[in-house]
């Protein structure tokens, strides 16, 4: 069997825009490990989740059968608020309470362990260097997608003011129209308003988002706390962050098809055009929800003007040898082309 051609990320980029052709971009832990190793070197979340060691966790954990924070969360409050009402043992209105604040504490740890706030007084050259890379896809019409929920992304964004990226948050007006706007209050940032021009899509949450019931709300960086404490805040609130953890590619994408958000981002990925270039994502025997909406994207459908369009092809970003023999072994998965580029040749924080 012949070795398969290893392109360098240049090339690619240079072909795509030789060829006038739409890119997207999916990124994975990769993204987050190339700017800080020691801190991104493994996923503190679904660490937690299989080393918890309460009891009552870990039965609730196995009794919904799903990975999912905020509904292990919510179920904890409504138990603990049904177990008040009809008096129950005071002793298991304890453990509940306890098995709470645990797993809101544990959870807030973990956070910080993924990414604690120092991480971001780096040089600034890191995220500039991050931000013009992004933009490639961002002013040219491109999606960028990613499977990350710590908040490198999102800190690289915000810090260079970019003019080209839409979340799909935006405030509204809460006074009356004739109100002038210098004037008027407007909410906290709520998803929805700009959706139809969005083209950052965080397929598995992040945590700066939180389904707010009626809303999802992003928080924000405030002068009086770092972001790690607002959410914490939010969390004591009973407001829980939107995230995919643990699980396999069925029960992630029964999470996300039951957070509206969540399906307005993967729905994305499944109509992108032209190729999509991927970094630091492996797909790995749990991602098999990602291949298939890679796979509903390279089924033609009319554009806007009429025209007939589709995914084509995929570039994968590999580190080793061993990255493109595994990417190789599940090429056939894939119905698009699938080319392979050395990811060590993509100068994202450089």
């Amino acid at each position: 069997m012949a070795k398969t051609e290893i392109l360098t990320y240049d090339y690619v980029i240079d072909y795509l825009s030789k060829n006038n052709r739409p890119k997207h971009l999916l990124l994975g832990n990769g993204f987050s490990m190339a700017y800080d190793s020691g801190i991104f070197s493994y996923n503190a979340l679904n660490k937690f989740i299989e080393t918890i060691g309460n009891p009552l966790l870990k039965k609730l954990f196995f009794i919904v059968d799903n990975k999912n924070f905020e509904l292990v969360m919510e179920q904890l409050d409504n138990f603990l608020e049904i177990a008040e009402m009809f008096g129950t043992d005071k002793k298991l209105i304890s453990q509940i309470k306890n098995a709470s604040e645990e797993l809101k504490n544990s959870l807030i740890e973990a956070v910080k362990e993924l990414h604690p706030e120092h991480v971001f007084t780096k040089p600034e050259e890191k995220s500039t260097a991050c931000f013009y890379w992004l933009n490639e896809y961002l002013e040219k019409g491109g999606n960028v997608f990613t499977t990350n929920y710590d908040l490198l992304l999102y800190w690289v964004l915000m810090r260079n003011e970019s003019k080209n990226h839409t979340d799909g948050f935006g405030r509204d007006k809460e006074d009356a129209d004739y109100v002038p706007s210098n004037e008027a209050n407007y909410s906290e940032l709520r998803w929805g308003k700009n959706k139809s021009d969005q083209n950052v899509h965080y397929l598995h949450g992040t945590l700066p988002f939180f389904d707010g019931g009626i809303d999802i709300i992003k928080e924000e960086y405030t002068t009086k706390h770092y972001l790690l404490e607002n959410i914490k805040e939010r969390m004591e609130n009973k407001e829980y962050p939107i995230f995919v953890t643990a699980g396999n590619g069925r029960e992630k994408l029964m999470n996300i098809m039951h957070n509206k958000y969540l399906t307005y981002c993967y729905e994305n990925l499944c109509a992108i055009q032209g190729s999509l270039v991927t970094f630091g994502f492996n797909f790995g025997q749990y991602d098999d929800h990602i291949i298939d909406a890679i796979n509903k994207a390279t089924k033609f459908r009319e554009d806007s003007q009429g025209n007939l369009t589709k995914l084509y092809s995929i570039y994968i970003g590999v580190y080793s040898e061993s990255d493109a023999e595994y990417i190789e072994s599940i090429r056939k998965k894939f119905k698009c082309k699938v080319n392979l580029f050395d990811s060590k040749t993509a100068k994202v924080w450089e």
